[in-house]
């Protein structure tokens, strides 16, 4: 309709909205309200006046919407007294005794909401009117979500840490003020996925939340979100998560009516509003944000879509918040009338201003380590000369050049010298002297950096480490040399990206919990917010220029891990899993990092980027004619083969079509000829009815042009679109320049042997044990083990950090150690306190001093005139000295159990010495902890 007024105009709005929420539009000369579930009545007659809109669900009145001009928008919140007015005023025919409790302002662009009958009542923004069920729904419940949020009962802290705990408790106190958006940070490995599952199932269970969304950037996270809750057992009851509530994991568009938690990637969510199929490939990497930072205008946005109303969701987790709240997946979030919870390990400025730096959670991972509930790390550092510098293949010499795809290589003679920079590395040139060096020198530092990794046979068992490369192809490259290098098979060594010929899923299940393969070699796979707890080594032969993501793939190290699951993997594990080790081959550690990427960047997009944007439905000018242009370019690069293949993948498009097709549906003659063809086909028909069959026409045409970018013909553009060759430079051999522990490590060991000297001396007046190995060595006899166990438990509850394993290889950094970390941690722990307290010059396992001082004390005895022990004498001598080695202390009281009761036990032990038994055992005592 022409020359409306402004008002009219957001009403025709409005009754868009409501029609397409499946309200009844009618006016008050014609009211049915048998019409349809839910009857929206214009300019309904109230004591006050006509509302512009009272809502009638299943007969009964509801709510009212207060319409208002779009110039209104920004003004909005100042029209609430006047719907609240209109919404206590009684209708016409005396319909209501009550106050209607469902209030909107609307614009028909903007619209805000709120439900009177919760405490403190709020108005909010909403994306779009609630469905007539919903509406009749909540007027039938007693309580409102927001008011049973205020009653939450106790939280039972039982499993759950301090972090966790104070996690919970402050984001049910942020529910509780009714704070749409809440952020908590906490380190990778410190539990954000079990602390999640835990205030879920209070909010299913207490807050009576009707469904719960858990958003993941990546299907593999996703998986992994869903064995966190199947897995979960809550506090108070005994049976799974999963048989109190239904979790769905979202493969297609469909979302079960009965499911009280969907987990899905925010690209698939993204796709469903926007009634679109998926190419699974899309939810194998994480959306990078970068893809759509270029545009000059703002994607196209969701539309209502009435399958999926904005109140399907209660709450909505998302985790990795830091990669997924901004431009286009903004959009996904702001759809739904939800509470916005965000998870992350790495917050930046833009994390916390999105979630209103409402930070209900600070949790670093220099706190996880204080608490023992991550380990902490060291640095050991590889670097050789073609890594620091590049190198140089002079002209006339004859080299290898390898095609990427196939990895099918020819011989060739250089014409001009060929100068690379490390940069260039794995890219344009590939060195295998280089990799191989890295790689040699990493196998001969593994005895340095795991001195206690050695079986009964003396062989090394490698430590399970994660290989970071560059690219697919580097990866190939690094997985051959390390099997040569190692001498291993190929079950020792895999790769674990997406492009992998084998299941990724399979060998990272392997990787986790069986003894092979013991390397990894990853791209981006599992480079973040993947779990593999046996990881002890972290091998960059890579460098990131994001501190977030360098943060992210050293979280890969930081999970904890008992002695027992450690050695299921890990056969010759001595102990628990103390820390993780970065081999740094690139410099990576010590390179400048970014904060983050800046908002608005200049249009140098990558092609991954531009593909990527509208395999995602982005229709945009700019967009389409940016990738044409670059597939055009490509077209003269490529040789008729990879044309072929690239018609093959497309469906017969040639590569020069699909550009054409791209440039074609912004072309002004083609919008004119769409233009005149629906003038011709609806003549007389309003302009707007026009215009949006224009809009209809014109996206079917773009989609079509743009359905050819799949994920395999991306992920093909992405790989041929590169050097097709690279140089293998066998010529110039590598040369190792350092291997070593970084200054970085060395600093941090020296600073751990300080706090734990220190530590050790300010309590040595108050725990028995330590008073007896600073001022009463008489007193060493009576040490009992369990003397040393109270040391050892006060030093976890007090110091978690200085866990005696730790400690021991802190020092072997430092000084010359005599023997490997004894498995036991007492035992690592009484020749710690002997080192510190100056009993031991030099750091020793406390079983090699007490088989020091037993030779020492035969040798006296046996050197006089005296009798001399027989065999089975010396071989009881010899069981009360291993009993002391690891027990500290042996007592009359010990000869009843094993291994002396099989001997027979302290009748036999009398048999043997007579009389003076008791007072050998004192002697023992005495002289082995000498």
């Amino acid at each position: 309709m022409t020359n409306q007024t402004p008002e009219q105009k957001a009403r025709d709005e409005i009754d868009k909205m409501l029609v397409a929420a499946g309200w009844v539009v009618q006016s008050k000369n014609k009211v049915n309200l048998a019409a349809g579930k839910g009857v929206a009545v214009r300019e309904y007659q109230t004591d006050v006046g006509p509302a512009d809109y009272v809502l009638f669900a299943d007969g009964k009145p509801a709510g009212i919407i207060e319409a208002k001009r779009e110039e209104e928008g920004e003004r909005l919140t100042t029209h609430e007294d006047q719907a609240s007015w209109y919404a206590q005023a009684t209708l016409k025919y005396n319909l209501n005794k009550e106050p209607l409790p469902f209030v909107y302002e609307s614009t028909g662009v903007l619209t805000r909401f709120t439900d009177y009958r919760d405490p403190k009542p709020r108005s909010r923004p909403v994306f779009h009117f609630h469905k007539p069920e919903t509406l009749a729904e909540w007027r039938g419940q007693t309580e409102t979500l927001r008011e049973k949020l205020q009653n939450m009962p106790a939280l039972d802290e039982q499993g759950l840490r301090p972090a966790q705990i104070r996690a919970i408790r402050n984001l049910e106190t942020s529910f509780k003020d009714n704070r749409p958006k809440a952020l908590i940070q906490m380190a990778t490995g410190a539990g954000k996925t079990f602390t999640a599952c835990t205030f879920v199932y209070r909010l299913l269970k207490h807050a009576n939340a009707k469904r719960i969304l858990f958003l993941v950037d990546t299907r593999n996270l996703g998986e992994q979100a869903e064995q966190e809750f199947l897995k979960y057992q809550p506090a108070d009851d005994n049976r799974k998560f999963t048989e109190l509530y239904n979790v769905q994991r979202l493969n297609s568009g469909y979302i079960a009516s009965d499911s009280q938690v969907c987990i899905s990637t925010i690209q698939r969510l993204y796709a469903i509003l926007k009634g679109e199929d998926l190419d699974e490939a899309a939810e194998l990497e994480n959306p990078n944000e970068s893809a759509w930072q270029w545009q000059k205008k703002a994607p196209i946005p969701v539309a209502f879509a009435p399958r999926y109303p904005v109140e399907q969701f209660d709450v909505i987790i998302i985790d990795e918040c830091h990669r997924s709240i901004y431009n286009l997946w903004k959009q996904v979030l702001e759809y739904f009338d939800a509470f916005l919870v965000g998870l992350t390990a790495t917050p930046d400025k833009r994390t916390f201003g999105f979630f209103n730096e409402n930070v209900v959670s600070e949790y670093t991972y220099e706190e996880s380590v204080i608490d023992g509930v991550n380990v902490p790390y060291d640095v050991f550092t590889i670097e050789t000369e073609i890594t620091r510098a590049g190198a140089k293949i002079k002209a006339k010499e004859y080299v290898d050049k390898r095609e990427k795809l196939s990895r099918k290589k020819r011989w060739e003679q250089l014409d001009e010298d060929v100068e690379y920079t490390a940069g260039q590395l794995d890219r344009e040139v590939v060195n295998p002297s280089q990799i191989r060096h890295i790689i040699r020198a990493y196998k001969e530092a593994l005895p340095t950096i795991f001195p206690d990794r050695f079986d009964e046979k003396g062989e090394f068992e490698v430590p399970k480490t994660l290989v970071f490369a560059k690219t697919d192809s580097h990866a190939d490259d690094i997985i051959q040399i390390i099997r040569e290098e190692f001498a291993e098979g190929n079950d020792f060594c895999k790769k674990i990206t997406y492009k992998a010929d084998e299941d990724p899923k399979s060998v990272l299940t392997r990787f986790r919990n069986s003894w092979a393969p013991r390397i990894a070699v990853t791209v981006d796979m599992i480079a973040t917010g993947t779990d593999v707890k046996p990881l002890e080594v972290l091998l960059f032969m890579r460098d990131v220029k994001s501190s977030n993501y360098f943060e992210q793939m050293k979280g890969r190290g930081t999970r904890t891990l008992n002695f027992d699951d450690l050695k299921k993997v890990t056969r010759t594990a001595r102990h628990t899993k103390t820390h993780f080790v970065i081999v740094d081959a690139v410099g990576a550690v010590k390179s400048k990092k970014t904060d983050s990427r800046p908002l608005e960047r200049k249009p140098a997009v990558p092609l991954k980027d531009l593909l990527g944007a509208v395999a995602m439905g982005v229709q945009d000018e700019d967009l389409f004619t940016s990738l044409a242009n670059r597939l055009i370019r490509l077209s003269r690069q490529l040789t008729e083969d990879e044309k072929a293949r690239f018609e093959n993948l497309s469906g017969g498009k040639t590569i020069n079509q699909a550009a054409g097709d791209l440039l074609s549906v912004y072309n002004p003659d083609t919008i004119e000829k769409v233009q005149l063809t629906i003038a011709q086909e609806k003549p007389g028909f309003p302009p707007d009815e026009i215009q949006q069959a224009l809009e209809k026409e014109l996206d079917t045409l773009r989609r079509r042009a743009a359905s050819v970018f799949t994920g395999e013909m991306n992920e093909y553009i992405e790989n041929v679109r590169k050097f097709h060759e690279q140089i293998i430079d066998t010529i110039n051999l590598d040369t190792l320049r350092k291997a070593e522990w970084d200054s970085y490590s060395t600093e941090k060991a020296r600073q751990v042997v300080q706090d734990f000297s220190a530590y050790i001396k300010a309590h040595k007046d108050e725990i028995i044990a330590l008073s007896i190995f600073y001022d009463q060595p008489y007193r060493r006899r009576e040490l009992t083990f369990a003397m040393i166990k109270e040391v050892l438990e006060i030093l976890k509850r007090e110091k978690p950090l200085l866990a005696p394993h730790y400690v021991w290889n802190a020092y072997a950094q430092l000084e010359e150690v005599r023997g490997n970390s004894p498995r036991s941690e007492l035992a690592a722990l009484v020749s710690l306190i002997r080192r510190v307290s100056g009993i031991d010059s030099q750091l020793t396992p406390y079983n090699h001093i007490v088989d020091k001082n037993f030779k020492d004390w035969i040798f006296k005895k046996h050197g006089g005139a005296g009798q001399k022990f027989s065999e089975e004498q010396m071989e009881w001598l010899r069981m009360l000295k291993d009993h002391v080695a690891a027990s500290f202390h042996v007592t009359v009281n010990d000869l009843d159990y094993t291994p002396f009761d099989a001997l027979g036990g302290r009748g036999r032990m009398w048999q043997l010495f007579g009389d003076r038994a008791g007072d050998l055992l004192d002697e023992l005592n005495e002289a082995l902890a000498a």
